[in-house]
């Protein structure tokens, strides 16, 4: 991560900061709600235009990323350990 970001990839990244956090402390709707988040965001700044497409690549591989390491992450596909 770069010395200077724009005001663009600084809002990114602190989504992708809370994200990190909700997963780490096992928040599962959270860290879906802040993927969400994550991929409405970098598509308004796409349709703004102002943002690089080389950021907005980047961006999109990170929530690739993120969506593949999320796939079962819901608590509805939590197995209980008492049975």
């Amino acid at each position: 991560m770069g010395l200077f970001k724009s005001k663009a990839e600084r809002e990114l990244d602190t989504i992708i900061i809370r994200l990190q956090m909700n997963m780490s402390n096992n928040y599962k709707d959270n860290a879906q709600d802040n993927l969400k988040e994550l991929e409405t965001a970098l598509e308004e700044m796409r349709n703004s235009g102002n943002v690089k497409q080389a950021v907005l690549d980047k961006y999109e591989s990170i929530i690739g990323v993120y969506k593949e390491k999320m796939k079962d992450f819901r608590h509805k596909d939590q197995k209980p350990y008492w049975h």
